[in-house]
C-alpha cells in the first residue's frame, strides 16, 4: 500500500510502498478515505526537537482520519465491515491506576497512532475496535475526518460550564475556531477570539464569534470596553501555545475565572501567580479527548446542528501531499484534508 513515512531521522516525509497491515485479535482493518494534517505532523515533517524526542523512525505518520472497516480480526465484534469510522489515536494500557478507575484519558502509558505505532497517512491502518468511533452512514466525510482535533476542541471548550459566560479564546487555529463554535452553540454570551493572523480571524467570524481580535492592533482592554464588560472574562481557553497568551489571559480574567489550557509552548511561561491567587483563578491542563465521553458529545453536537465545516479550507489528493503540507506551513488556512481515494 501507499504510505507517507518518516523514513529517516531528518526533515521530510517520503511516499513509499509498504506492506499491507493485517488485523490482529480484537482489531479492525480500516481503508483510509481521508486524513487531516495536524500541527503535530508539521513537527514530525520538520524533525524539530520535539519530534526527535518522541518519534522513532521509520514510521507511517498521521492520526486524523475517516475510513471504512474492510476486515475484522478474531474477536472483533463491536464494529462491522462497511462501517464508517474515525479513531481515538491514544491507545491506553488498561492496567494503570487511572485506566483501572475508568479515567483512560489519564493513562500514563499511552501509545499514539502516528507517533509510536503505524499511523493513518496510508491506504490502510489497523486499530483495536475499542478505539474506533462509528459514524452515522450519512455523515459528511470532511467533518468525520477532523473528529480527532474536534475532540480536542470539545474537551477544552466544555471543561467548564459556559452558559451565559463571557469566553476568551487565545489562538484562532483550527482547534481554537472549533472551540469558539462549540461555546457559542453551548450558550456562551460573548465569545472573543484573538490571533495575529487575519485570515484565521476572518474564519472566526464565519463560526459566529462576538469579536475576532488581532492583538497586534487592538488590546483586550479595548475589546472589553467595546462590549460593555465591567469585569473580566469568566472562561479562558488558551489554544495558541504562544508565550504571551497565557499571561495576557490571566490579566484579563474576572475574579473566580476559570482557564483551560490546550496550547503547548516551546518553553517555560511566566505568569503573575499573585494575580492567580488573589483573583482565585482556576487553571486546568487539557490533553486529547476523554474516552469516550468527548466522542459522544462531539457526535451529539454535530447531530444537533453544530457546523464545523467552515474550519475546513483546503482539500488535496494525497499525491499532492507536498503542496498540502506547504499550505499548512504558510498558515493562511484552516484544516487541510488529504483525499486517499484520489490520485
Amino acid at each position: 500500500m501507499r504510505a507517507l513515512v518518516k523514513a529517516k531521522a531528518e526533515p521530510g516525509l517520503w511516499l513509499e510502498e509498504v506492506p499491507d497491515p493485517a488485523p490482529g485479535p480484537g482489531e479492525a482493518l480500516v481503508q483510509v478515505l481521508q486524513t487531516g494534517i495536524c500541527g503535530t505532523d508539521l513537527h514530525i515533517l520538520a524533525w524539530d526537537d520535539w519530534a526527535r524526542t518522541h518519534v522513532t523512525t521509520p514510521l507511517v505518520v498521521g492520526h486524523e482520519f475517516v475510513g471504512r472497516v474492510v476486515e475484522l480480526g478474531p474477536g472483533a465484534d463491536s464494529v462491522a465491515v462497511g462501517d464508517i469510522v474515525s479513531g481515538e489515536g491514544h491507545l491506553v494500557c488498561g492496567r494503570c491506576r487511572n485506566c483501572m478507575a475508568g479515567r483512560r484519558h489519564l493513562c500514563a502509558n499511552t501509545q499514539g497512532v502516528g507517533l509510536t505505532r503505524a499511523g493513518a497517512f496510508a491506504d490502510y491502518l489497523t486499530l483495536p475496535v475499542g478505539n474506533l468511533w462509528k459514524h452515522p452512514a450519512d455523515i459528511d466525510l470532511d467533518v468525520a475526518t477532523i473528529f480527532d482535533p474536534f475532540g480536542n476542541a470539545v474537551h477544552t471548550a466544555l471543561a467548564y460550564p459556559v452558559v451565559g459566560e463571557d469566553v476568551l479564546i487565545t489562538g484562532a487555529g483550527p482547534i481554537g475556531l472549533m472551540a469558539a463554535a462549540v461555546v457559542r452553540h453551548a450558550g456562551a454570551r460573548h465569545v472573543v477570539i484573538t490571533d495575529v493572523n487575519d485570515y484565521r480571524l476572518e474564519l472566526a467570524n464565519k463560526v459566529g464569534v462576538t469579536a475576532a481580535v488581532n492583538v497586534g492592533r487592538t488590546s483586550l482592554a479595548e475589546v472589553k470596553a467595546d462590549l460593555g464588560m465591567k469585569e473580566g472574562f469568566d472562561i479562558g481557553l488558551e489554544m495558541s501555545g504562544h508565550p504571551t497568551a497565557l499571561p495576557a489571559m490571566v490579566d484579563s480574567m474576572a475574579h473566580g475565572g476559570r482557564i483551560a489550557v490546550l496550547g503547548l509552548s516551546s518553553g517555560p511561561i511566566s505568569i503573575d501567580w499573585s494575580r492567580v491567587v488573589l483573583s482565585m483563578l482556576t487553571i486546568r491542563g487539557i490533553y486529547g479527548r476523554q474516552m469516550f465521553e468527548t466522542w459522544y458529545a462531539m457526535s451529539v453536537l454535530v447531530e444537533e446542528g453544530l457546523d464545523i465545516s467552515p474550519v475546513i479550507t483546503h482539500r488535496f489528493p494525497m499525491t499532492e501531499h507536498d503542496q498540502a503540507f506547504a499550505t499548512m506551513r504558510e498558515g493562511n488556512c484552516g484544516k487541510v484534508i488529504l483525499d486517499w481515494t484520489r490520485g
